[in-house]
């Protein structure tokens, strides 16, 4: 019996995404983008939705990062054995790549709702016996080795999904690209759309463009020009070879380099960014294209802590599958809402003993940062005066947890790892700990757990950043940057607090000044002398973040707005 069958009748949208975060032991992501995915899909089986996923294996993982005695990140292989979790499917497609016949096994994860209805995630892998030993290694490693590697894994996850489909018996009539990763999907679908030229009448084009462009959405992520994948054509050529010719591909990405996003906005009817202000900035990169905005949500059951779910469930039941109804957690009552957040803050606290030793209590606030570490995010920005800190915590005592992963390349955001080591070991009086490993089961007792989720990136680089709404689901208030989704959420103490203005001066200098300014002045003073203020905010934030920054919102303007063919 084909494995898929049960779902070829419905499942007519493919959301193609180089990475997704199904669960804690499945390491098929790397950071946001997969977590992204992960939600996408848990709020597909909720609502229903005719999709089917597809993602590559990703044997061993993308990065299980250590801390060394002088806080440089390590780097390793973190694997998993997909047939724990996953059911191969007895079929096989290949891919032309430098002239040898590469094929590609799927793995079938379905992924059950709490409501019962399931959707399928199909995993490429390249790691089979009929492969030679070189490409075998293609889909193994999450976004590892160098250009000419991406090249590779994205052809697999693009091409090779395209014909996975095709051979499973899945008739799609959308393909959703989840960043640009995906793009080379849309190769697959020209070959099928092939046109013979007329005579007399000079025609750009050897494919029809508009037919594929009338399948394919397209979203973009990434807020800089130099994060959209960009590869050599000799590269593409001698990888991929004739896919469909280079003169024809040129232009549909880009003169001198193939820039992914570029051939992605080519071949999509519908392209949005991730929040209105990261819309706004891809609008400025990509002026000849409409870019729509639909801004990110989080799956509210899968990242608010069972304590303080079971709250709100048994004041709103039904919340589960209409999130609106969370506009009325803010009746909670608060003394329910302290203890249920003081249980998630002991079981974040034990962890971080467990995990680095260091001691913590229940009774000061808990400043969390936990981001991709990289100089964008200015994770040191919180050190920019160490005098100040002290004094601050001298008149009112704060503890800091911090963790997150540096790509393997990025040795700009390992300095800064080793930097904030040997910060937090100089400031001996100020409880910090940087937890190591940042992954699904740690993102849940960090955004649980925590009292202030802070957020300072250079604005206007952040595109999204959906850690911050997890946070909000259990009441932790952000302090953050005026920027990706936060300049959406943001109340000025309902909903947490900014650092700086929206346009306004977004120097480190300035936004840290404003940091030290508020923390001292506003935030902590808050905590110690007006609690009951502080649990109305956590009231507040469940309420008005947690019913609108939600997946299953998110997921019903896709279908809506960009599913939906008008």
């Amino acid at each position: 019996m084909n494995q898929v069958e049960p779902y070829l009748s419905a499942n007519r949208i493919a959301y193609f995404t180089m990475e997704i975060g199904i669960r804690p032991e499945m390491h098929t992501y790397s950071g946001g983008l997969g977590l992204l995915a992960g939600d996408a899909a848990r709020s597909a089986a909720d609502l229903r939705l005719p999709l089917v996923f597809v993602t590559l294996a990703s044997r061993e993982g993308s990065n299980r990062q250590e801390i060394d005695a002088d806080g440089n990140q390590i780097d390793n292989a973190d694997p998993w054995n997909p047939e724990d979790y996953a059911t191969p499917i007895g079929a096989m497609v290949a891919v032309s790549i430098e002239g040898r016949w590469v094929w590609i096994k799927p793995w079938l994860y379905e992924l059950k709702s709490w409501r019962g209805h399931q959707i399928p995630i199909l995993l490429l892998d390249t790691n089979v016996p009929e492969n030679e030993a070189r490409d075998r290694t293609i889909t193994n490693r999450l976004y590892f080795g160098d250009q000419k590697d991406r090249i590779k894994q994205e052809a697999v996850l693009g091409i090779g999904g395209v014909r996975v489909l095709r051979a499973l018996g899945f008739r799609i009539d959308t393909y959703h690209l989840n960043e640009g990763h995906a793009a080379f999907l849309s190769l697959a679908l020209l070959d099928q759309h092939r046109i013979s030229p007329i005579p007399g009448i000079p025609e750009p084009f050897k494919y029809d463009v508009h037919a594929v462009r009338e399948k394919c959405v397209f979203t973009t992520h990434t807020p800089v020009e130099a994060g959209h994948d960009n590869f050599d054509y000799a590269d593409v050529r001698r990888i991929l070879g004739d896919v469909i010719e280079i003169d024809q591909l040129k232009l549909l990405a880009g003169r001198d380099r193939l820039n992914m996003s570029r051939l992605a906005l080519n071949l999509s009817r519908y392209a949005n960014g991730v929040a209105r202000r990261h819309a706004e900035t891809a609008q400025r990169m990509f002026p000849e294209y409409k870019i729509h905005t639909i801004t990110n949500g989080a799956h509210v059951r899968t990242w608010m802590h069972p304590a303080i779910f079971n709250l709100v469930k048994n004041l709103v039941p039904h919340w589960g599958h209409e999130p609106e109804d969370l506009l009325k957690a803010d009746q909670v009552p608060p003394e329910d809402l302290w203890a249920a957040h003081q249980q998630a803050k002991r079981e974040l606290i034990a962890n971080i003993q467990d995990s680095v030793g260091v001691k913590m209590t229940p009774d000061a606030p808990l400043i969390c940062f936990a981001r991709r570490m990289t100089g964008y995010k200015r994770p040191n920005l919180l050190f920019a005066d160490v005098g100040r800190l002290n004094a601050i915590n001298k008149r009112y005592p704060f503890q800091v947890v911090m963790a997150g992963k540096s790509h393997p390349r990025d040795f700009d955001g390992k300095g800064i790892i080793r930097d904030v080591h040997h910060q937090m070991r100089a400031l001996k009086e100020i409880p910090m700990a940087f937890l190591p490993n940042y992954d699904m089961g740690l993102a849940a007792k960090l955004v649980s757990g925590s009292d202030v989720w802070l957020n300072n990136p250079i604005p206007p680089l952040e595109a999204s950043g959906t850690s911050g709404m997890k946070a909000a689901f259990n009441g932790v208030l952000n302090f953050s940057v005026l920027d990706g989704w936060w300049l959406e959420g943001w109340e000025e103490d309902v909903t947490g607090w900014a650092i700086g203005a929206d346009g306004g001066d977004a120097s480190a200098e300035a936004h840290a000044e404003e940091f030290y300014n508020k923390l001292e002045n506003v935030v902590l003073p808050m905590y110690y002398d007006n609690r009951a203020r502080w649990i109305w905010m956590m009231q507040q934030t469940i309420t008005k973040i947690g019913a609108v920054f939600n997946s299953a919102r998110m997921m019903r303007r896709y279908a809506t707005e960009a599913y939906i063919r008008t």
